[in-house]
């Protein structure tokens, strides 16, 4: 994507955008085609050639656009979860994201998301924001995949059944998981501890 604060190319990517988005609730997307695009836009070709390479420049555009937001909010906010955040992200942009799951895109989120979460981990790190108890000097190398992973596998299930259950009721249900497997490692730790003292005793004893 050609990058211009020009306020009339910024005004020309956003129609491209939008017109993209229309023409994937009539047409499957690997149908769509610049043309359709750009007819759909009112624009000319050059003018989309001058913003963007191709359809799915304009789909990485859309996308990237979704992620800077969420991630944004993800750093700033104070008063949310990271459950909530990515849970009312999704809510936020539920059109985009369905039509995505229509098409068998929604793989290209959850890329979009591995390649920028990183980076702002490490943004909350330096602010002071990162749980010492959680992350201490785990690698997060393995951790944040497995976090982004799971949490995107479970957007897709609440898409694919029409996110039809309430997102509060949602965040209450992982939330509570969460805890509960909080507490089964603590126990899990504890006995693990048990066992290791009682076979030092019996080596000793020995």
């Amino acid at each position: 994507m050609n990058e211009s604060n020009n306020p009339s190319a910024i005004r020309s990517k956003k129609e491209i955008c939008e017109a993209l988005l229309r023409l994937m609730e009539q047409h499957p997307y690997e149908e769509i085609t610049v043309k359709q695009i750009v007819l759909e836009a009112g624009l000319v070709r050059k003018t989309f050639y001058r913003n963007f390479t191709s359809k799915d420049d304009v789909m990485d555009s859309i996308l990237e656009a979704m992620i800077i937001e969420y991630s944004t909010e993800l750093v700033t906010t104070r008063v949310k979860s990271p459950l909530e955040v990515i849970i009312g992200f999704v809510k936020a942009n539920e059109h985009v994201v369905m039509l995505l799951d229509k098409n068998d895109m929604m793989h290209l989120v959850l890329k979009k998301l591995n390649d920028r979460i990183p980076g702002r981990h490490d943004e909350l790190v330096a602010m002071g924001l990162v749980p010492e108890e959680i992350f201490g000097n785990l690698d997060v190398t393995y951790i944040l995949p497995f976090n982004i992973g799971a949490m995107w596998n479970v957007i897709c299930a609440w898409v694919r059944n029409g996110m039809k259950d309430d997102p509060e009721e949602l965040v209450k249900t992982l939330r509570q998981y969460i805890i509960r497997l909080g507490r089964r490692a603590e126990k899990f730790s504890l006995l693990s501890g048990t066992i290791v003292e009682r076979e030092k005793a019996a080596e000793d004893e020995g």
